[in-house]
């Protein structure tokens, strides 16, 4: 299993339009190297939702329902479907991430701006610790 980040204004798609939807199919992604990420995504693999604008938080987990296949409105890009799994029991916040020592090499530090991005395990494993603490 792997493990991925999905970033979304919240305005225009958030997590709980997600929970209510109970799937969505994953679209707009416009960089190369994000649908380079979208075409790796397996199956069952899980994936942080990350809500940027002011929230700038990790709020729930998803799993990718269907892989990769040529989005509808542009055969260039590609499409994924998830469906939610849970919410994190606290945000995690950038600015915690940020100043989390184990997470420094994380992508979301990193290329901030990247929309879909790999998460190591253990990168995925801090943050729901980090979600634990109130």
């Amino acid at each position: 299993m792997n493990y991925w980040l999905l970033k979304t204004e919240p305005d225009t798609y958030s997590w709980a339009d997600l929970v209510r939807d109970k799937k969505t199919v994953w679209d707009g992604v416009k960089n190369f190297q994000a649908r380079k990420n979208m075409k790796a995504m397996k199956a069952g693999d899980k994936v942080f939702i990350y809500h940027t604008g002011t929230e700038k938080s990790v709020v729930g987990i998803a799993s990718v329902k269907k892989e990769a296949y040529p989005d509808p409105k542009d055969a260039a890009w590609v499409v994924v479907e998830l469906v939610p799994d849970r919410p994190l029991k606290n945000s995690v916040a950038l600015a915690t991430v940020k100043g989390d020592k184990k997470l420094s090499g994380m992508a979301l530090v990193k290329y901030a701006r990247l929309s879909v991005q790999p998460v190591k395990t253990e990168e995925f494993g801090r943050i729901l610790e980090l979600s634990e603490k109130t």
